[in-house]
């Protein structure tokens, strides 16, 4: 069971619910809920917010693992994929879930975008382009960072990253502390 699953399980015990009651409160089937605790799905970042939002909580305490060691290695194919709420690409979590700080990779196709609109939440993020070309939209105002460039910026300012371009784009995104 992946650190994801069993935490929820815990949540969801300690909350009083049951796999059919959590999975209508937070507007999910029971099913998906089932595959979540057992580990054999991955989570959308939407149906992560939902959970949270349910356990009045944020998404790293879903993720946090009070055994964390002071020292990981992430290695590739081993770690946790969130899907963007649009399911068009993945964000691979990079760091364990001691709840400080997120680093994820994206690898975003051709028209992908992190959310229909922007987004803000109580957090600082630091996106990296490593290749091709990511637009942010902050504000309203869109920002093209291509491969080297690195934007910093207030989470509390409406953002999402959108891949405008013909080609594959990756990038490093780091939030802390990690998005509720």
């Amino acid at each position: 069971m992946s650190t994801l699953g069993t935490r929820l399980g815990e949540l969801r015990r300690k909350h009083g619910y049951t796999l059919r009651a959590l999975a209508a409160e937070a507007g999910v089937s029971p099913a998906l809920l089932s595959q979540l605790e057992n580990g054999t799905t991955d989570p959308s970042l939407s149906t992560l917010r939902k959970l949270a939002g349910v356990f009045d909580t944020s998404i790293a305490t879903l993720f946090g693992d009070p055994d964390a060691p002071l020292v990981h290695l992430s290695v590739p194919g081993e770690r946790v994929r969130l899907t963007a709420p649009t399911g068009n690409f993945a964000y691979n979590r990079v760091t364990p879930g001691r709840g400080d700080l997120e680093v994820l990779h994206v690898v975003m196709a051709p028209g992908d975008q992190s959310s229909v609109e922007g987004w803000a939440h109580q957090s600082t993020e630091c996106a990296y382009v490593i290749a091709g070309e990511v637009t942010v939209e902050l504000s309203g105002e869109h920002r093209v960072l291509s491969a080297g460039h690195a934007l910093t910026f207030d989470s509390q300012l409406p953002h999402r990253y959108i891949n405008n371009s013909k080609r594959e784009a990756e990038m490093i995104l780091s939030v802390t502390p990690p998005t509720p």
